[in-house]
C-alpha cells in the first residue's frame, strides 16, 4: 500500500493543470473572431484526439468499459463541461485579458469543494475550509480588476465565473466515472460535447475558422481538455472531487505567466494581490495529510485495481499480474493507513 496516496493524486492533478493552464492565452489569440460555439467546438474535437486510446491487447482488461447505463451521466457531463462551460468561457475570455482569464479560473476550485461536499460527504476540514475562503477573496479580487478595465471587462469576468460553476458541476458529476476507462470517457464526452457545440455554432451563423485557427484549437484541446482531463480523472480515483479540483487551481498561474510571456501586461497589483491568495489557498492543499482507523463495509463494484494495494484480497483461479478490472466483492473491514476520498473511503468524520 502506498504510504500517502495523496501524493499520486496530487501529482497527477498538477500534470493535468499544466496540461490545461498553458492553453489559456492560446485560446483566447486563436479564438479571436470566432463565435464562442465553433471555438468551444474544436476545443472539444482536439480533445476527442487528445483521447485517443494507446495500442494494447484486446484482452487486456486493465480498466473497467462504459456501459449503457453510463450514457445519461456522459450526456450531463458533456452538457455542462464539454458544451455549456467552454462557450462562456471562450466569450468571457473575448472581452477580458488572458491574465485575469486564468486567475478566475481558481474558483473552479472553491465551487467543486463545495459540490463535492453537498453531494458526495467528502470530508472538508479546517484546512479545506480555509483554502477556499482565500481563493473566494482572490476570486472577489480579480472580479473587481476585471470591471476597472475596458468596457465588458465584467460582463467578461462574470461569463468566466458562470463557465467555471459549469466545469464544477462537470467535475462532481464526472466523479463516478473517473473509475471507468479515462481515455474511453473524455472521448465520449469530447464527442458529445462537440457534435453539440458545432450543432449551435451552424444554426447562429457563426464564421468558419482559417486553417491556422482550427489548426491551433485542435491542438489546446488535444493538450489542454483532451489529455488534461484525462490526467484528472486518475488524480479522481484516488483524491476524490475536491481535492482535485483544488489542486487543480495551480493552472492558472501557469495560464498568466504563458499570458505574460505571450505579451499580456495587464499583470499588476491587483493581479499580484489575487495570485498571492490563490497560492496561499493551494499551500494549505497541497500540505494536506489525512489518516485514521477506519471501517469499510460491504462493497460491489467495477474498477481498475491490483492485488497489492491493501484493499483488494480477493481470488483469482489464476492471479492477473499488475493493474486489471473486472466486478469484485469488498467484505466488511477495519484497518488505519494514509488515504484520499477515494471510491474506497467515502466514510464520515
Amino acid at each position: 500500500m502506498p504510504k500517502n496516496p495523496i501524493v499520486i493524486g496530487t501529482v497527477l492533478a498538477v500534470l493535468a493543470a499544466a496540461a490545461f493552464g498553458v492553453t489559456t492565452p492560446f485560446i483566447q489569440r486563436f479564438g479571436h473572431g470566432l463565435g464562442p460555439f465553433a471555438t468551444a467546438s474544436l476545443l472539444y474535437l482536439g480533445a476527442a484526439i487528445g483521447a485517443l486510446p494507446l495500442p494494447r491487447p484486446r484482452s487486456d482488461p486493465s480498466e473497467a468499459a462504459i456501459r449503457l447505463r453510463h450514457l445519461p451521466r456522459l450526456m450531463m457531463v458533456a452538457l455542462f463541461g464539454a458544451a455549456v462551460a467552454p462557450s462562456l468561457f471562450a466569450w468571457g475570455l473575448q472581452r477580458v485579458p488572458a491574465s485575469t482569464g486564468s486567475l478566475l479560473l481558481n474558483g473552479e476550485a472553491l465551487f467543486t469543494v463545495g459540490l463535492a461536499a453537498l453531494m458526495y460527504r467528502e470530508h472538508v476540514g479546517r484546512r479545506i475550509a480555509l483554502a477556499a475562503l482565500l481563493m473566494s477573496a482572490g476570486g472577489v479580487v480579480t472580479v473587481c480588476g476585471a470591471s476597472l478595465n475596458a468596457a465588458g471587462g465584467l460582463l467578461g469576468a462574470i461569463a468566466i465565473v458562470a463557465a467555471v460553476l459549469a466545469w464544477a458541476l462537470d467535475n462532481v458529476l464526472t466523479r463516478p466515472l473517473a473509475d471507468l476507462d479515462a481515455a474511453a470517457v473524455v472521448r465520449a464526452k469530447a464527442l458529445i460535447g462537440a457534435f453539440l457545440t458545432s450543432a449551435i455554432a451552424v444554426l447562429h451563423g457563426e464564421p468558419l475558422p482559417y486553417w491556422a485557427e482550427t489548426t491551433g484549437l485542435l491542438v489546446c484541446g488535444a493538450v489542454g481538455y483532451g489529455i488534461s482531463l484525462r490526467l484528472y480523472l486518475l488524480a479522481q480515483r484516488r483524491i476524490g472531487a475536491g481535492r482535485t479540483g483544488s489542486v487543480f487551481a495551480v493552472a492558472p498561474f501557469l495560464g498568466v505567466g504563458a499570458a505574460a510571456l505571450l505579451g499580456d501586461r495587464s499583470v499588476n497589483w491587483i493581479s499580484a494581490l489575487a495570485a498571492a491568495l490563490f497560492a496561499a489557498g493551494i499551500v494549505l492543499h497541497l500540505t494536506e495529510r489525512h489518516g485514521h482507523r477506519h471501517a469499510h463495509g460491504a462493497l460491489t463494484h467495477d474498477h481498475s485495481h491490483r492485488h497489492d494495494d491493501g484493499h483488494h484480497d480477493h481470488a483469482h483461479d489464476v492471479y492477473p499480474d499488475g493493474a486489471h478490472a473486472h466486478p469484485h466483492d469488498h467484505v466488511p473491514t477495519e484497518h488505519a493507513h494514509p488515504h484520499g476520498p477515494d471510491s474506497h473511503h467515502r466514510h464520515g468524520h
